[in-house]
């Protein structure tokens, strides 16, 4: 029976307060980009607006705007690549972890324990090797070149992810769909991967997340390129406003709406995968 003790209230306070710290910087974040460019300077930077205005989004999203055109190219590479780099990692990760938990031969465990060196190495330390042959094969400043090399670095995460996943599902599925005479490809495909549903759930939010947020890679490898990503337009754009942070924190606003909206939509898959997901 449960009792609600004085660890629990103060669990509570904790917990609250904690939602209140992480949420603060939000909080500014919205109220300033909705703020007037004297309101901004004069006003606390917790105060809501006097004047709730929409100025700054017009300002920065108008046909006749300096920025507008370099925000939507942004908003539009920053979907693609995304989008493009979502999709190999599912594939190829999925396909990967399957061989790699699946398999009966000795080189299966050592090449997992090569994926998982590879995500506690820092990515920084190969940025060099990786950009020269980058542009050797003329992959740098293109888009395809940005969803190969995100695919390469976050491959190992997307195996580790479905290779937990893939460690809980019973083999008897597969042996079921072989009886019927399914090929282990359209076991796969059919029968397994549905099953993987939480698991992709959970590697398409984390790789979202993490590429759509990338300022650095984008920088090196799209530098004077007019494919820039919005991280990189938005760097851009902040040196141009100089101190006008009504419409520095808009555009901050802006390219938080895409990635936000992704994970409303797949939030229910991503707990699943926290939570374990797959029940046999």
């Amino acid at each position: 029976m449960f009792r609600y003790r004085i660890r629990t209230f103060v669990l509570e306070i904790v917990t609250i307060l904690a939602v209140v710290v992480l949420l603060a910087p939000f909080w500014v974040l919205v109220m300033t980009s909705f703020k007037q460019g004297q309101e901004v300077l004069t006003s606390d930077a917790f105060a809501p607006p006097k004047q709730w205005t929409l100025e700054n989004f017009k300002t920065l999203l108008s046909p006749s705007s300096t920025s507008s055109s370099a925000i939507f190219h942004g908003l539009e590479n920053s979907l693609i690549i995304t989008a493009g780099s979502i999709l190999g990692l599912v594939v190829f990760g999925s396909v990967t972890a399957y061989a790699l938990v699946r398999g009966k031969s000795r080189w299966t465990t050592r090449s997992y324990l090569l994926f998982l060196i590879a995500i506690v190495l820092p990515t920084q330390l190969g940025v060099l090797p990786l950009y020269v042959e980058a542009r050797n094969l003329h992959l740098t400043g293109s888009r395809i070149g940005m969803v190969l090399i995100y695919t390469g670095v976050l491959l190992p995460l997307a195996v580790f992810l479905y290779a937990g996943f893939f460690r809980t599902l019973a083999p008897e599925y597969e042996e079921a769909a072989t009886i019927d005479g399914a090929s282990p490809f359209q076991s796969f495909v059919r029968v397994v991967f549905p099953l993987m549903a939480p698991a992709t759930g959970t590697v398409a939010i984390l790789a979202g997340l993490i590429v759509w947020n990338d300022f650095f890679t984008p920088l090196i490898f799209l530098n004077g390129s007019s494919v820039q990503t919005l991280p990189v337009v938005m760097y851009n754009n902040v040196g141009a406003l100089v101190s006008q942070w009504n419409l520095i924190f808009a555009i901050v606003l802006i390219s938080m709406v895409p990635i936000l909206a992704f994970y409303i939509v797949a939030q229910k898959r991503f707990i699943q995968g926290f939570a374990g997901g797959l029940k046999s």
